[in-house]
């Protein structure tokens, strides 16, 4: 599809009850040229005022000037393949009249109160702030601390999924977390669900950007954790005092590995893998010093929680899971547990 083609569908066939729109861009295109222009953004604004979701495959963003002449009604924005300019995600609030003579006002105790007030409407309805609720970037390269850091603008952003982006550090991710600062919470304050994944891109420097969550994250309800994130992510999840659901997806585990990072994780009250590959239990010989004996004793706890029974040692051999349902019952016994699409790794050793 291009530019021209995009005029002709908006002025002929979208319209008001348009809700979601899925376009794929020219970056990957031979013939090349603008896709998404800011004149065709403005119209598509006012031609469909009711647009709520916006998925974005292989678009060139570069020439646009911010994400805020994107249609004001999103509440979902997807980026898939694509390529963003510097500050593209930060917010430009504009210096207006109105803003001029609220600083004029006096500062007496009812004015400061009806300030407040103004504030908060302006906040929570203003046409020129981001009202998008949900964004995902998957494989978006040019990604980095410097966009995430915009995103803290956003005032209604609480859902947020971070898929192969290489850029993104522990350090970025640790500036824009939500925590008590010096005027209220600062950072991603709204944020309630949180997803970290690397799969892709083999030989990319890994920035392990999951332990940023070590210094904690007020009011974040949901994470998830995926490639190679997981593991780092759950040295740090422990932190996460708010953290009522973990999503663990696309990793090879083993049944101590989850049940030493699962055992300071009282308040979870669902526990999710997809597409994990547990490992075999394993019963290595004993190590001396206190390394040995932690291990040893983390083995023990995970060994008592599946019972006495030798018929259930017996049958867990071949298959951890119903071990692991044992273990996190007793570890987590409020927690549900769902397990989609998972396998048993056979080491031939």
């Amino acid at each position: 599809v291009t530019s021209r083609i995009l005029w002709v569908l908006l002025r002929q066939y979208l319209g008001c009850g348009l809700r979601c729109l899925r376009l794929r861009g020219l970056l990957l295109s031979a013939r090349g040229g603008t896709f998404l222009s800011e004149s065709w953004l403005k119209a598509l604004s006012t031609k469909c005022p009711r647009l709520s979701k916006l998925y974005l495959l292989h678009a060139d963003l570069r020439s646009l000037p911010s994400c805020q002449i994107l249609p004001p009604s999103l509440q979902v924005l997807e980026l898939r393949g694509c390529e963003l300019p510097r500050g593209f995600f930060n917010q430009t609030l504009p210096t207006s009249s109105a803003s001029l003579q609220e600083r004029a006002e006096p500062t007496s105790s009812v004015g400061s109160q009806l300030k407040g007030r103004n504030q908060k409407g302006k906040g929570a309805g203003s046409p020129s702030g981001i009202g998008i609720e949900r964004l995902v970037l998957n494989n978006v390269p040019s990604f980095t601390d410097q966009h995430l850091q915009g995103l803290t603008s956003w005032e209604r952003l609480c859902r947020l999924e971070l898929r192969d982006t290489f850029r993104v550090t522990a350090n970025g991710l640790r500036s824009c977390a939500a925590k008590d600062g010096v005027c209220g919470v600062e950072g991603l304050s709204r944020l309630k669900f949180l997803e970290i994944g690397i799969t892709g891109r083999q030989g990319y420097q890994l920035h392990m950007a999951s332990l940023g969550l070590g210094a904690g994250w007020l009011g974040l309800e949901e994470l998830s954790l995926g490639g190679k994130e997981v593991g780092p992510g759950l040295l740090c999840a422990s932190r996460l005092r708010d953290l009522k659901r973990l999503r663990l997806w696309d990793c090879t585990l083993s049944e101590l590995q989850i049940a030493r990072s699962c055992r300071m994780l009282r308040g979870l009250r669902q526990l999710e893998f997809v597409d994990v590959r547990f490992q075999p239990r394993q019963n290595p010989p004993a190590e001396e010093g206190e390394g040995g004996e932690e291990e040893e004793q983390d083995r023990e706890e995970a060994e008592g929680a599946d019972g006495s029974s030798d018929e259930n040692k017996t049958a867990d051999m071949n298959d951890p899971i119903p071990g692991l349902r044992r273990t996190l019952a007793v570890l987590l016994p409020s927690c549900t547990l769902v397990f989609t699409n998972c396998s048993v790794q056979n080491n031939e050793d």
